[in-house]
């Protein structure tokens, strides 16, 4: 097994719209000294993403997820960040529950760390409310950053 780090995965969420440079942070200091490419992901729950397509359906077709996640201002930030850095990068969109995809894409893309946003819950919230960035932490299998919301 190598300690190198060529590929990471950044998952953003609705809610990281105004967290997303705190994250985007987190990894550039690992992505900038290892010259490792980037992958942000969005994952639609299927609600979100009828609605969305919904709204801006141009009469060309269906979106496919891909698309609608570069469309996603929460990936907007990001981009232009990572554009300036120079440094390589791939967005993905998929529709499902954010714990389950965010660890199938990791595992799919074989990347080498997930980074993921998430905020502060006590025990009981999580148990009640669940909490997706926790299961993420639980069931990836590589290591995972977690940036918690201030």
């Amino acid at each position: 097994m190598t300690n190198e780090i060529d590929d990471v995965l950044l998952a953003v969420g609705p809610n990281d719209r105004d967290h997303v440079t705190t994250i985007l942070d987190a990894a550039l200091g690992v992505v900038v000294p290892t010259g490792a490419s980037v992958t942000l992901l969005h994952v639609f729950p299927r609600s979100e993403y009828e609605s969305l397509l919904e709204k801006i359906e141009s009469g060309t077709g269906t979106l496919d997820p891909d698309e609608l996640a570069a469309r996603h201002e929460g990936i907007n930030t990001p981009v232009a960040r990572l554009e300036d850095a120079g440094i390589d990068y791939d967005i993905r969109g998929v529709i499902g529950d954010p714990d389950v995809e965010i660890v199938r894409m990791a595992d799919d893309l074989d990347v080498d760390r997930i980074f993921i946003g998430g905020s502060s819950r006590s025990p009981t919230g999580k148990a009640v409310f669940g909490d997706h960035a926790q299961q993420v932490l639980l069931n990836a299998s590589c290591p995972v950053t977690y940036v918690q919301r201030e």
